[in-house]
């Protein structure tokens, strides 16, 4: 089942945000773009490496206009402690959601049965709510921030320019294709 262009069920749940407790709800990205990022559990071992890894691009995804959001079946309680314990977590600025009662991940189609743990869940969210762009990594293999900038970058680049595509490993600035002139050059084409 797929999530594409699925939007984004309301939800409240608890959050730990930069040394402090706080709620998050949809509406803190109601407008905005949005990055969900879930992950199994705190006090794991891939895990630190890729929040570690978008706490280093945070700013980044700020000037772009886009928020990122952590998630995890943990308590906002275990996220305290986690940041308070680890270096890596420590640089963690962003919303860390708890998500005890799996209403998110559940949402997002992420929620391992019978476990109770998120799966490894990259999801782009546009300013309308609904999710534009996913992945889903395999337990032990690490996702790149730069690789979800890149994408957040193009999906920005042709929500304005809607007759343009961007091709593989297309960057801010790179060429972009435009499928009506090739489709143009390939119906005057004599076969």
């Amino acid at each position: 089942m797929t999530v594409m262009g699925k939007k984004v069920n309301p939800f409240e749940v608890d959050a730990f945000v930069n040394g402090k407790m706080t709620k998050v709800s949809q509406k803190d990205f109601e407008g905005k773009w949005a990055v969900f990022f879930f992950y199994p559990a705190d006090f794991t071992f891939v895990c630190p490496t890729e929040l570690e890894d978008l706490a280093d691009l945070h700013e980044d995804f700020k000037k772009i206009g886009c928020e990122i959001f952590s998630v995890s079946t943990d308590t906002h309680f275990t996220h305290k402690a986690w940041w308070e314990s680890s270096p890596a977590i420590k640089k963690v600025k962003y919303p860390m959601l708890g998500d005890p009662a799996h209403i998110i991940s559940e949402d997002f189609g992420v929620l391992i049965p019978g476990v109770g743990l998120a799966r490894r869940g990259t999801f782009i969210v546009s300013p309308e709510g609904e999710i534009i762009a996913y992945e889903i990594a395999a337990d032990g293999m690490g996702r790149v921030a730069s690789e979800t900038l890149r994408k957040v970058q193009a999906a920005q680049f042709l929500r304005e320019n809607p007759d343009s595509v961007c091709p593989a490993k297309w960057k801010p600035g790179d060429e972009v294709l435009k499928p009506a002139k090739l489709l143009g050059a390939l119906e005057e084409a004599d076969f």
